[in-house]
């Protein structure tokens, strides 16, 4: 059960350093995106997600996993909305907009994967 509540923790604090991320170039959060929360967000998401698919049973796993995703995809659809933005000239961001590409990649890719992984649509022999 710790090791599931650990889990959790790091999840939940990988997928807060990814918002940070994104809400920083605008001045939206009150905080500052240095280098150690670049390699904290995929870094906690990762091993946060491992140790609670160690822990939890099927339904868990699932539930996280989607839980997960949903909230990286968000991530990622809110960094690419946030560089449109600022490419048509609709908002001007107080810091650069590298973040964003980021934060799109990597939620992008750990996303889709997780939401792949984990999606309803019945497997078909090769």
């Amino acid at each position: 059960m710790a090791i599931l509540i650990v889990g959790l923790l790091l999840l939940l604090m990988g997928l807060f350093a990814g918002l940070v991320l994104v809400l920083v170039p605008f001045g939206v959060a009150l905080f500052s995106a240095n280098l150690i929360l670049w390699g904290l967000f995929p870094l906690f998401t990762l091993i946060g997600f491992v140790l609670c698919v160690t822990t939890a049973g099927r339904a868990g796993i699932r539930n996280v996993a989607l839980g997960a995703s949903w909230f990286l995809l968000v991530l990622a659809i809110g960094s690419a909305a946030g560089l449109l933005a600022d490419g048509v000239g609709l908002i001007a961001p107080a810091a650069g907009t590298f973040s964003l590409w980021y934060v799109m990649v990597v939620a992008g890719l750990l996303g889709a994967l997780g939401a792949a992984a984990f999606s309803t649509r019945p497997h078909s022999p090769a």
